[in-house]
């Protein structure tokens, strides 16, 4: 067996004798020496023999396949959230004969009327709109009411406001 002194003599980075690493892995004071001078010994001092898992080599290889095989299971049940180059083109198509579709659909129901001519729409001559919905009243006479007569503004239409209490008041 190899001393502590001996050991720290002839300590050199990047030693790799088996009998100084059998040494590292006894005697923690050296090993905390050897860290100081190479860390890198610290994992060569680990050793190997007794890192074989319980039940040895072909169990663990026997346990880490039925993991595989459990994420490879569990990949094939997760759902899908992307879809595919073909599910893409055949989504784009339907968008675009849907909008396609409704374009046409709008102008049969909605034709573009063409610009009349500039001498058609000079002669063309606006109709007056109908502005009221109620009766007009041609003529009034009472005692009581008040007929306030507006300003003409120089327009055909004539505005007078009668305020009689006999009167509807929806008139």
């Amino acid at each position: 067996m190899m001393t502590c002194h001996y050991f720290r003599t002839n300590l050199q980075p990047g030693n790799a004798d088996a009998a100084m690493l059998e040494h590292l892995r006894h005697c923690d004071a050296c090993l905390d020496f050897a860290m100081s001078v190479d860390p890198d010994l610290f994992f060569r001092s680990l050793g190997g023999e007794e890192l074989i898992p319980p039940g040895g080599v072909d169990a663990f290889v026997g346990d880490v396949m039925s993991q595989v095989r459990v994420h490879d299971a569990e990949a094939s049940l997760a759902p899908r959230r992307a879809a595919s180059a073909w599910q893409r083109w055949a989504i784009a198509a339907t968008v675009a004969a849907g909008f396609t579709g409704a374009t046409i659909a709008y102008r049969y129901e909605h034709p573009v009327q063409a610009p009349a001519p500039a001498h058609v729409m000079a002669a063309a001559k606006p109709r007056p709109a109908a502005t009221a919905t109620k009766s007009f009243v041609e003529t009034y006479s009472s005692h009581d009411a008040t007929i306030v007569e507006m300003p003409n503004d120089g327009s055909d239409t004539k505005v007078v406001m009668i305020f009689d209490d006999k009167l509807p008041a929806d008139l």
